[in-house]
């Protein structure tokens, strides 16, 4: 049967018989993959660490009939020790997987896989906080899947903004003259912290204050939940209370 060889991050697994297990993975070249990984529940599987979720791998594979199996997998990038070990990393990771599940298919391009590897790669290193690392990969995800939310012209005429009204429905913020009654409004801060977070604007993020984080949050989850048809069953575990991750400082070095 023909093999294929790719970079890929896993996504979620399944017990399969006593000792195998089912692994959902999105790939670098051949989109979504579903494949079964032989063995690698047993104690002496070779590569059995290298297929848990959240982690980056280089597997060769060879094509079944209804899944594929996996025949060998090489570490890229071992996020997933650093990830689970904290809550809040943890529930974000799981919420971005979950995403990418639901946004992708067996035709899904090259951006999705990079932007995914990128998020994880960010939450194990601890670069930003979990929430924001979270908000900023849901809001570019849906964007790469066609749903790019406004912040600033109105996502019905395209008037020039700022725009205070908040509609899911309608793609972003709305002028008052096609704002649907009673839709939400949406202060300056929050607008400018979801536009940062959009366009990966880190120091604008980082910049924000806990109000305006709380009420991006909301918004995101609701446009989210709005796009996907249904809410992600992890985003409601996330942790947002945990503060950023911030490396000890340098040791001050005395003046001759």
């Amino acid at each position: 049967m023909p093999t294929y060889r790719d970079d890929v991050v896993v996504l979620r697994t399944h017990k399969l018989g006593e000792a195998d297990r089912i692994v959902t993975m999105l790939s670098r070249r051949h989109g979504k993959i579903r494949a079964v990984a032989k063995g690698v529940r047993r104690t002496a599987s070779r590569f059995g660490s290298r297929l848990e979720p959240f982690m980056v791998a280089d597997v060769q594979c060879y094509e079944g009939r209804s899944l594929d199996i996996v025949q060998q997998a090489e570490s890229i990038g071992a996020y997933g020790a650093d990830i689970v070990g904290d809550y809040a990393r943890y529930t974000a990771a799981t919420a971005m997987v979950e995403t990418a599940d639901r946004l992708t298919d067996h035709d899904a391009g090259l951006q999705h896989y990079l932007l995914l590897v990128g998020a994880l790669r960010s939450l194990a290193r601890g670069e930003h906080t979990p929430g924001l690392t979270l908000d900023s990969y849901l809001l570019r995800a849906l964007s790469i899947a066609g749903w790019a939310p406004t912040f600033v012209d109105c996502a019905v005429t395209g008037a020039s903004g700022p725009h205070t009204a908040f509609s899911p429905q309608l793609g972003g913020v709305v002028a008052d003259a096609v704002a649907p009654p009673g839709t939400p409004r949406l202060d300056v801060a929050t607008l400018s912290l979801l536009g940062a977070l959009l366009a990966g604007d880190w120091d604008a993020a980082e910049d924000s204050d806990e109000r305006s984080r709380g009420q991006a949050s909301g918004v995101v989850a609701a446009y989210v939940q709005f796009h996907l048809e249904r809410g992600l069953r992890s985003l409601t575990h996330v942790d947002r209370t945990a503060a950023l991750d911030r490396r000890p400082p340098a040791p001050s070095i005395p003046a001759p």
